[in-house]
């Protein structure tokens, strides 16, 4: 087959976390409960942002942007895998794999940019306060989030087109439980130098610069945080960042633990099964993170919770007037 020409490529085979028929029915539990949460926690949420108007402030806009990017991040791979337990089938045609790949590279790489703006955020309203609601305006939030939109895309575009041109020999086994970008240029059969050379690239540019730029947010906020003189203070600024920093520290100490782990022990079998901690575990954690830190999350979600007790009475009470 030469260069580029897939036409006899129509499915990949993925192989999951474990070829142990015993083990399927317990990973099929885990995964669908822990996706259940991810996208229950994440809804809630996202409703509590929308329905509570002293919530409405740019800080509150990313995090629900988040909550649904995680849900969409999650949704690229574990619905596919759960299929895939439950009709005892490890296939995934081409069209298929190429877009799920697309989709979590765009999702993924959504995540780490969130995470970097709300870093931002969190500089502004720590080290400049009286300018906040001027610099961090609807409109400067909203056009931000727009353009990492189509940035992303058109980034997650370069890598799914640049994969179409690589050719496979047939049945190519993934051992990942989805159609991650290095494992599948690596089982092709033609030269992916080219590929390999974007991943590098842009692992660098997608991934240490919004770290970078994390990294320099923090430092400013942890020396404004020095200068203030009394101990409430310093309390009441951290305590706006730490639910921020302990999402960021996960998300990425997990992904480093995936990347030296691939590294040291050189097996696609671990490396699946440590990705499950920034693919699954990470999103789950989020709204946790977020709900337990956070009082203004707290208090909308139990105004969301009691809002179906509050509606009916006042519905039976103007029922009941003549």
């Amino acid at each position: 087959m030469g260069p580029g020409n897939n036409t006899q490529i129509s499915e990949f085979l993925l192989l999951g976390l474990s070829e142990e028929p015993k083990l399927q029915p317990f990973i099929f539990g885990i995964f669908l409960s822990m996706y259940l949460i991810i996208v229950f926690g994440n809804l809630l949420i996202i409703l509590a942002v929308s329905s509570d108007s002293h919530l409405h402030t740019p800080m509150y806009f990313f995090l629900s942007n988040l909550s649904f990017v995680d849900i969409c991040f999650t949704s690229t791979t574990i619905p596919k895998m759960l299929w895939n337990i439950q009709t005892q089938s490890k296939v995934i045609t081409y069209e298929g794999c190429i877009t799920q790949m697309y989709f979590y590279i765009f999702f993924g790489e959504l995540d780490d940019f969130l995470l970097t703006v709300m870093a931002y955020d969190c500089f502004v309203a720590i080290c400049h306060p009286l300018h906040y609601m001027v610099i961090m305006n609807p409109r400067f939030c909203g056009l931000l989030v727009l353009i990492f939109w189509v940035m992303i895309a058109m980034y997650s575009l370069l890598h799914s087109l640049m994969v179409l041109q690589l050719s496979f020999c047939p049945d190519v086994q993934i051992p990942h439980f989805f159609c991650e970008l290095n494992q599948v240029v690596q089982l092709s059969n033609s030269d992916n130098f080219l590929n390999n050379m974007v991943i590098y690239f842009a692992a660098v540019l997608m991934g240490v610069g919004p770290f970078a730029c994390i990294l320099y947010s923090y430092s400013k906020i942890v020396f404004c945080i020095r200068g203030i003189s009394s101990a409430q203070g310093k309390y009441k600024a951290f305590s706006t960042c730490v639910s921020h920093l302990s999402v960021v520290s996960l998300f990425y100490c997990t992904a480093l633990g995936v990347y030296l782990s691939s590294a040291a022990t050189h097996s696609s079998l671990s490396s699946a099964t440590a990705s499950v901690m920034y693919t699954v575990v990470t999103p789950m954690l989020n709204p946790f993170i977020y709900s337990l830190r956070n009082k203004d999350i707290k208090r909308a979600l139990k105004r969301l919770y009691l809002m179906p007790s509050i509606k009916w009475p006042i519905v039976l009470g103007v029922m009941k007037c003549p």
